[in-house]
């Protein structure tokens, strides 16, 4: 049984996306890399805001648990950079690559723990592992 359930109602690309309780009303429009006018946002910002922010939430629960700090947003960030291309069966496949901003007090092998403890536990992480790929990059 979900602890939660978000609804969102869009009818495509070149729409509205509308959460059920309104707190998200957004304008879609294709890509101009796809064909149209890009005058909105698109599904894949939409994915890669949503995985850097849970991610990102996910990484300050793992970093807790390790007695690591990584509550200071300005020292510990998240940015998902979601790639779209053909899958040469006629549609598309995702990729996504983290990238994960720490406090330089944070010893390299700890960062690739955290990260990579933080990719077992972020529920994005588990949704897309085995199926599309995920590169974690720490800078």
């Amino acid at each position: 049984m979900s602890i939660y359930t978000a609804i969102a109602t869009s009818a495509g690309r070149d729409a509205r996306a509308v959460s059920s309780d309104g707190k998200l009303d957004v304008k879609l429009a294709m890509q101009k890399e796809l064909g149209g006018d890009g005058e909105g946002t698109n599904p894949e910002q939409l994915f890669a805001a949503g995985y850097a922010a849970c991610f990102a939430s996910a990484m300050r629960l793992v970093g807790a648990q390790q007695k690591l700090d990584v509550s200071d947003v300005s020292d510990a960030s998240v940015t998902a950079e979601i790639g779209l291309s053909p899958n040469g069966k006629g549609g598309f496949q995702l990729e996504a690559t983290l990238r994960v901003e720490l406090p330089d007090s944070i010893a390299p092998e700890a960062a690739r723990e955290l990260v990579e403890a933080t990719h077992q536990v972020c529920p994005y992480s588990n949704a897309t592992r085995g199926n599309i790929p995920v590169n974690l990059v720490i800078e």
